[in-house]
Parts: C-alpha cells; structure tokens; sequence
C-alpha cells in the first residue's frame, strides 16, 4: 500500500510556494492528503523570521510528533530547518530528519533516507535554489489565484533580518521561466497572480543589469485570463517611475501595492541599513496616489528597533498619521541571534516594544475607518471566494490580497454566486476592515 503524506505549512506565501512544490515532488512516489493525522510522512514547512515564528515551527513539531507511531515519520523542512538543522535533531528526538531551503527538489530522498535513519539535508551555507516553471507543484490556493515567486533570496542585508542566511542572496528567475509558469496557471483557470519575492522591486537586476519588473508586467498583462496582477514585498528605493506608469497603464495591474517601510525615522532606518529615507518613501506614496488615485496601500513598521528613542518613535507615529496608509501590519522588534542588531547593547524593554506597536495600531484603526469609508456608495469589482452559512458571499476588492486583509460581504445576491467569478458590488457599508455591499446586475 502507498504511504501517504501531509505538509503543514507555516509562514509567508514564499515558504507556501516552496511546500507546493515539495508536494508535487512527493505525489510522485506517495499519496498526498490534506489532514496529517491521518499521514504516514508529515512534512513540517517552518518559519524562522522571527521569535513568534520559531515559537510556533517548535510548537507544530511537538503537537505533530504526538501523532506519531511506529512506522510514522516526521520531518521539518524550511528556514528553520535552514537556520537550526542539526540543533532541532538533537533537541527534538521526535524529528526524523530536517530539510532546508536549499534541498527542497531533495524531499523525496530524505523521506526515504529518514526511513532507516534519521536525514538531514541543508545544502551549503549560501542558498541557491530556484524553482522554475518546470518544478513540479500542487498548488495549495483556490483555483483562481496563485503566488508566484519571480526570486528568492535577499541582497539588502536589514540588520534585524537573517533572510539572506537562511535564503541566500537574491537571485531573479528568467522573464521567460515566469511567463511560461504564469501561462500554464492561466489555461488552469488561474485568474489573479500574486507576484511575490523577497524583494520584489529588485527583479532582474542580477540577471539583467537593469530593474526588469515593469517589463516583466506588461508581458505578463499580455496572458489571456489573467485578470488581476498583484505585486507584493516591493521594496520603496528600487519603485522607478517606469513602475508607476506601468501599473498606470496596464489595467490588469491591481491598484494595490505592499511596501513594506519599517519605520519612519531616518537614523533608524540607516541603523536598520535600510536604503532610502523617510521623505522619499513620503514622495513615491504621493506619486502612486497621484497616478491612480484609488490605489490601496499596505506597509509593514517595526516598533521597538535598538536605541529607538521616544522622540524617534513619535517620528514613526507622525509619520503613520500624515500619510495614512490604507493597511498597516506592526511588529514588535525580535532580536534575532546572528544579526548586527541582535549585538547591541541598546535593546528596548519587550514591555515598551510591545506597548508602541499597540500605540501605532490604535491610530491606525481610527485611519482605516476613515480611509474604508470612501468606498462607501461605488461600485467596485469584485472576485467571489466562498458562500457562507447565513445566504451571503464574500469575495475581494483588488485592493486586497487574500489572507492578510479585509472582504467584501456580498448580501442579497439574486442568483447563486461562483467562486473565482468577478461580478460588481455597490458598497452600502465599511467597517475598519470589511465592506458589505449588493450585487449591481
């Protein structure tokens, strides 16, 4: 009988491109099931950006070796796996082998290693492994959408961040490989793509000598049945002006894009060794709203970075109430052991790194109902997800990206709604959050 498997995913849509593809390396040679009890071979994806993350990768493994039996094997695969390999072995003696970001087209045989004996598979110290549109993968997303990953890796060296450590340096996929993958995503009734990498805005400069992104778009626009282009993680220093006009210009392109900032305060941001400033973040959220006036825009800050004073933080308060970001996700610091910020000796109390990531998500709750509120009275298009229990349908706005926002609540539709369809809603209400709006026919 064949053995079946399950892998449990944690973490960032990147780490979910990568179990996609371990599963269809797996399906090879194993049957695959959603539900690990019920598993043979239970593949845990972990994450390891931060403490909370390496507190739940440790805490799945431990919740999934008790399923364990005789014949039952359990293995972590991903960063963590990357960062802590041989430290996760001999701590968790429940784990059977460990796979890191390099191995990942190497799953299959560590299985197979961890049968007789416990496997372990990190690859080198510097990751270079890049699927391609070749790569076999199960895609874990409803039909209509899919993450595609235009890179991996990370050049930029944040002092908080151990990506590059555990992801190598930044390297682009041929503009042929992505168009070819996003093709076929097409003819499989894909219809929004969401561009991911570790850096998005970075795209081909390694390859190409030149930031290919906005050609890389519009050969992507070209596609029939792709509907909706989603760019995600885009760096604000390497966001030219060509990008703007492209996303201008291209009505595929969804008016919505992630810019992950990180704070707001100059100094911090050069002891982050972040490139660019404050004010020029400032002058290319103006240009993209000056483009497309209805453009959505999600940042991500930190609170709490070493040494951040308390005239610094109200820099990054002032900062987040003058520009009014329409989404806006805030980490307290984690010191990360191996980073150059993790060394210092200026650490701020956890209690206050806390206490001002909830300061900066109480002014953005007063923001956002504001900034939801325009919506109220438009017609906007929306792309249906799912029927729920009480008759109404929730779906999404192409400003915003599955999982991490809001939905659309669809209320009296005349007609039994499909997933993956695109139909117009007038908005009738908005919450900090949502919108609830009625079917226009």
């Amino acid at each position: 009988m064949t053995k079946k498997f399950a892998v449990v995913t944690l973490g960032c849509p990147k780490n979910q491109v990568d179990s996609e593809v371990m599963t269809g390396l797996l399906e090879q040679k194993f049957d695959y099931i959603s539900a690990p009890e019920d598993a043979d071979i239970i593949i845990v994806n972990t994450c390891t950006f931060i403490d909370e993350a390496k507190e739940e990768s440790v805490n799945t493994i431990l919740e999934l070796a008790q399923l364990k039996d005789k014949g039952k094997i359990l293995l972590a695969a991903g960063c963590m796996a990357q960062r802590y390999g041989e430290q996760l072995l001999q701590e968790i003696p429940e784990l059977d082998g460990v796979v890191g970001t390099d191995k990942i087209e190497e799953i299959a045989e560590a299985v197979t290693e961890a049968e007789h004996s416990r496997a372990c598979f990190l690859g080198g110290e510097v990751p270079d492994y890049l699927y391609s549109e070749k790569s076999l993968r199960r895609r874990s997303t409803p039909g209509y959408y899919a993450y595609v990953k235009i890179a991996e890796g990370c050049d930029n060296y944040c002092t908080y961040c151990v990506i590059p450590q555990v992801r190598g340096r930044f390297r682009s996929r041929r503009e042929e490989s992505v168009v070819a993958e996003v093709e076929a995503l097409a003819a499989d009734g894909v219809k929004e793509i969401l561009l991911i990498a570790q850096d998005t805005t970075r795209y081909g400069l390694d390859l190409y000598g030149e930031l290919r992104l906005p050609k890389l778009l519009r050969s992507l626009a070209r596609i029939e049945g792709i509907e909706w282009i989603r760019l995600m993680y885009c760096y604000p220093e390497m966001f030219m002006d060509e990008l703007i006009e492209t996303m201008k210009s291209e009505p595929k392109i969804c008016r919505y894009v992630d810019l992950p900032l990180q704070h707001a305060d100059d100094k911090i941001l050069r002891e982050m060794n972040r490139r660019g400033t404050a004010a020029e973040a400032e002058e290319l959220i103006r240009k993209l709203r000056q483009a497309m006036p209805e453009i959505v825009i999600r940042t991500t800050m930190i609170t709490g970075f070493p040494g951040e004073s308390e005239q610094e933080f109200q820099s990054l308060l002032s900062y987040v109430k003058r520009v009014q970001f329409d989404r806006l996700g805030v980490f307290a610091y984690s010191q990360e052991e191996g980073t150059a910020a993790a060394r210092r000796e200026d650490q701020i109390p956890i209690e206050i790194r806390e206490t001002r990531r909830e300061q900066v998500m109480a002014l953005q709750y007063e923001i956002v109902l504001e900034r939801q509120a325009r919506w109220i009275g438009k017609t906007l298009k929306v792309l249906v997800e799912e029927e729920l229990p009480d008759g109404r349908f929730s779906g999404r706005t192409q400003g915003d990206a599955p999982e991490i926002d809001g939905v659309v609540y669809i209320t009296k539709p005349s007609r039994k709604l499909k997933p993956g369809e695109f139909i117009s809603v007038k908005i009738m209400e908005a919450d900090s959050y949502d919108l609830i709006g009625e079917v226009v026919l």
